[in-house]
């Protein structure tokens, strides 16, 4: 049961990632096969370099699933594109969505093939957000995760969370929901209250005067 929960999430998580690219490659006037591109590369990116890293098989190469759920994503795109296209939160609700889920299979992926917790983390965070810096470098825009927003760290609180349903002896799919709800609520809540990190600036002090 816990292999077919893994395998519903990480294809709805393929699905919202792959609407949030093609979304963003609409704006652009990405044809058809561009706008499939871009989608796939946000569905597959993070979990290709995570497997690689991980030395397992590469998820998406096992099964014609997730390229079949990708071209089911553009189909969902181009009949709705008024309405997913011409709103900014769609982007956000499909980019938070895959992110959480993203985030949940890296770390599980990571624990199943014997590295700890700390590695299990760091693993999450590139499965939920590496995708996303692809789809961002392919539609010329600058990465999202090196913004202000809240997306990295939502992943590592997540993690967090995850780490700790282990701790205290919860089941897997309860570490699993944990992980994933901490980090849609802590993306809802820096969206609501405009949250973001602290910007690293360059200042430059020259003959007394401060310069930016």
């Amino acid at each position: 049961m816990e292999e077919t929960f893994l395998f519903i999430t990480e294809v709805i998580g393929t699905i919202a990632a792959a609407i949030s690219g093609m979304r963003l490659a609409a704006t652009k006037n990405f044809d058809w096969f561009g706008a499939y591109t871009v989608g796939l590369v946000t569905a597959i990116g993070g979990g290709t370099l995570r497997d690689v890293l991980l030395d397992i098989p590469v998820f998406w190469m096992q099964t014609w699933w997730y390229l079949a759920v990708t071209a089911l994503s553009l189909v969902v795109v181009i009949l709705f594109k008024s309405f997913l296209v011409s709103r900014d939160r769609m982007l956000f609700i499909f980019d938070s969505i895959g992110l959480a889920l993203f985030c949940v299979i890296g770390i599980q992926k990571s624990l199943a093939v014997g590295y700890p917790m700390w590695v299990a983390a760091v693993m999450g965070i590139i499965t939920g957000a590496f995708g996303g810096v692809m789809r961002d470098i392919l539609i010329n825009e600058e990465p999202l995760i090196f913004r202000k927003d809240i997306y990295a760290t939502a992943c590592l609180a997540g993690a967090l969370a995850y780490w700790v349903m282990i701790l205290v002896g919860s089941t897997p799919m309860a570490q699993q929901i944990t992980c994933m709800a901490v980090i849609i609520m802590i993306r809802i809540l820096a969206l609501k209250y405009n949250l973001s990190l602290p910007v690293l600036n360059r200042t430059i002090v020259v003959k007394g005067r401060t310069n930016r």
